[in-house]
């Protein structure tokens, strides 16, 4: 060979090596806490439930106004108690190369709806009294009374009905048929993903500690953090060049919970105590920097099932005047536990709520513990007060859940064990075939009791709030919190992103700005 072709050759070679994509690492975002059960039929905590909605897929999804649309199926009334449900021809397989049919949501729904199984899902579904595949397209539910809201109450994420049967453990094996897939579970707080239209690779890191997450993504070791971050981090994060931030308005909803057994927070006066010594918008204003608004029931009044409710004011002299009444003064003052998770942004919160509360003459002791102890705790019914966020709530239904008599955990969120007649009542009426005016007219009922006995304190609906490097780009930040932008998020190429730095150099955010929607 002469030289000439020799050299032609090493140039080939180069060019070829040079245009070989290499291989592109993980996008990798930090979380506060880790995923306890990826097994649908029994996760309830924010992390679990999200994770889930990548890994599966549901019936039935919602619109922004939180109205039942179609997921993977169209649906029409036989009758008022019979629906039938037709998949769609193009659902994707599960993980494990099978496509998806209507035995498998059969199987997924009669395995929640079994006692034995003791779902906490379960509580939802219970005006199901059959379901049935008509073939494997076709499925059709059987109601025990007529509900015009019934499609939005079909959101379990479906599992393949042979692994049900074999008793696979889907808590820390998942078999979706989601966007992604579940591919490695090294530790506990280590989670990677592969999103399947693309093959792209996803790490998800449990980082307790906000501050080592931002330390983390500022080194570049994580590329993305949602959520959980004291409004200071946030503020300094703006001030990055190197740093996109993104805020909107959040719809999840963050409360006081307390014990209806308990005889102190058992006594509706030292509720209403409790209610007016916090000042919410002072910890709004001056903790959480404006980034959340106050809340008096689980939906915003712009939901369709929302209320208008007149708040419980800031008024410490009235909140004194109801412990008084009740015994307590500042020889005899109350004394309670408030249970929070170790999350040093939470537990700065509830030594804020302490002072208050101590300002009226109530002696509070806070007791911080890891997500699962803590969780643990709250769903065992140990606990005076506690603070919790609910997440994704698009269904008034929740009430039945969270505040009818018989919801007790494991048959529901009942964690308080509140018991109201008249709640339950309206909650059995609601079961007689209402059209959706008047069901919502029955839940804003239930919302005002709720509201006077006080089984949750209300406290605020906090932002949500995205940070990422500038690599990143296409994540959509939903107000619920959930993960679903990672369906879309995608990693810059390296000439992409020099050319994205030069101009967010000359248009970029600076501290202080209103939140980007």
């Amino acid at each position: 060979m002469s030289n000439g072709w020799r050299i032609l050759l090493a140039i080939s070679l180069v060019m070829l090596s040079a245009c070989e994509k290499p291989a592109e690492r993980p996008i990798r975002m930090a979380l506060s806490t880790v995923p306890l059960n990826l097994d649908p039929r029994f996760a309830t905590d924010a992390t679990s439930e999200r994770i889930n909605r990548l890994l599966y897929q549901r019936l039935v999804e919602f619109d922004p106004r939180s109205m039942p649309v179609p997921g993977i199926a169209t649906w029409e009334p036989v009758t008022p108690t019979r629906y039938r449900f037709h998949l769609n021809p193009d659902r994707a397989t599960f993980t494990h190369g099978r496509v998806l049919d209507a035995f498998d949501v059969v199987e997924t729904y009669r395995q929640v709806l079994e006692p034995k199984t003791a779902s906490p899902k379960r509580a939802a579904l219970t005006l199901i009294s059959a379901v049935d595949a008509r073939d494997e397209q076709t499925l059709e539910f059987t109601l025990t009374r007529a509900d015009p809201l019934f499609p939005a109450y079909l959101t379990l994420d479906i599992l393949p009905a042979e692994l049900i049967r074999q008793g696979h453990d889907f808590s820390r094996q998942p078999v979706g048929s989601g966007g992604f897939e579940l591919t490695a579970w090294p530790e506990p707080g280590r989670i990677q993903l592969q999103r399947r239209r693309d093959g792209r690779m996803f790490e998800l890191l449990a980082v307790k500690n906000p501050t080592v997450r931002v330390l983390k993504l500022l080194r570049g070791e994580v590329d993305l953090l949602q959520g959980d971050l004291a409004p200071e981090l946030t503020d300094y994060l703006r001030t990055r060049d190197d740093v996109v931030v993104r805020q909107r308005p959040g719809s999840n909803y963050t409360y006081l919970g307390v014990n209806f057994t308990d005889p102190a927070t058992g006594n509706p006066k030292v509720r209403r105590a409790i209610a007016h010594a916090i000042d919410r918008e002072a910890i709004i204003q001056g903790v959480m920097r404006g980034s959340a608004r106050t809340a008096e029931s689980l939906f915003p009044a712009k939901h369709w099932a929302g209320s208008e409710l007149a708040g419980y004011r800031h008024d410490p002299d009235r909140a004194r005047a109801l412990l008084a009444s009740q015994g307590y003064t500042a020889d005899k003052p109350l004394t309670l536990t408030y249970k929070t998770s170790s999350d040093p942004f939470r537990v700065r919160l509830a030594t804020i709520i302490q002072s208050q509360l101590r300002d009226v003459g109530i002696d509070v002791q806070v007791r911080s513990y890891d997500w699962g102890t803590f969780f643990g705790d709250i769903k065992q019914g140990n606990f005076q007060l506690y603070s919790l966020t609910w997440v994704g709530l698009r269904t008034p239904d929740i009430y039945r859940e969270i505040f009818a008599s018989d919801a007790v955990p494991p048959n529901g969120a009942n964690r308080g064990r509140y018991s109201s007649s008249q709640v339950d009542a309206w909650l059995n009426e609601l079961r007689q075939g209402l059209d959706l005016h008047d069901q919502a007219g029955l839940y804003r009922r239930i919302a005002e009791t709720v509201h006077q006995d006080l089984p949750y304190i209300p406290l605020w609906y906090e932002d949500q709030v995205l940070a990422h490097g500038s690599r990143i780009s296409g994540y959509d930040l939903s107000s619920d919190g959930n993960y679903d932008g990672l369906g879309q998020v995608r990693l810059r190429s390296a000439s992409e992103h020099a050319t994205a730095r030069v101009a967010g150099s000359a248009s970029a955010q600076p501290p202080g700005s209103p939140p980007i929607e």
